[in-house]
């Protein structure tokens, strides 16, 4: 769910540059590359609309989630955090369709010297950032692919649900691929485990959006 405290952020965000360099508005259809690991990091991101994944690229050429950000998250920051300028250190892919707000480094850097509320929201958004990280990599270390599966739509429940008098609905509108790409399973056989859980009563499916009819039953049954 959307945390209405971090909305000024999207404010910081557009007035930066005071009106010389205006922050650009970029869309990206779902699965565009955004960035990827090795571009030089130039521009911090801010999400207005949709979802993006980060992932991470190994020489094996395996490439493993490590967090899918919602409305209202700043990313493409390492370089503020670690004092110098470096290259990109993730893949960032629009999960949805996306709709992002950018700056040059420079500014944001910038407005986060003048203005320390701005850095305590970034902070929080981080902090958020690395929970769900480790929640990822919990959910990755599943070998079996009905309980990975599981954990993840209980990560989209927690940062994309929506109450309702179903159950909890995951405002995202997920594909079958989206899923098994995030999950490093397949199409196919994410298909026969939603079907194997709409069959049990525990979600529904409804223009592909998926809803929790009991998040905590389905927690302890499947992890």
């Amino acid at each position: 769910m959307v945390v209405k405290q971090d909305k000024p952020l999207a404010a910081v965000f557009r007035q930066m540059g005071g009106g010389a360099f205006p922050p650009v508005v970029e869309t990206f259809d779902r699965g565009k590359t955004i960035f990827f690991p090795g571009d030089p990091a130039e521009r911090v991101y801010f999400l207005l609309k949709g979802a993006v994944k980060l992932s991470r690229v190994y020489e094996a050429g395996e490439e493993i989630t490590v967090a899918l950000l919602r409305e209202n998250s700043v990313f493409g920051v390492l370089s503020l955090i670690t004092g110098h300028r470096s290259d990109r250190f993730y893949h960032a892919v629009a999960f949805t369709p996306t709709e992002l707000l950018s700056a040059p480094i420079d500014q944001v850097e910038q407005a986060l010297k003048d203005n320390p509320d701005l850095s305590w929201l970034m902070l929080r958004g981080l902090s958020s950032r690395i929970l769900q990280t480790e929640m990822m990599i919990e959910t990755l270390a599943h070998r079996d692919m009905g309980s990975r599966l599981v954990s993840f739509l209980l990560i989209l429940c927690r940062d994309f649900g929506v109450p309702s008098n179903e159950g909890i609905t995951i405002d995202l509108k997920l594909s079958h691929q989206a899923i098994a790409e995030a999950i490093g399973s397949t199409r196919v056989t994410v298909t026969r485990l939603l079907g194997d859980l709409r069959d049990e009563k525990m979600i529904s499916i409804q223009k592909k959006k998926i809803t929790l009819h009991n998040p905590v039953a389905l927690s302890q049954q499947f992890t």
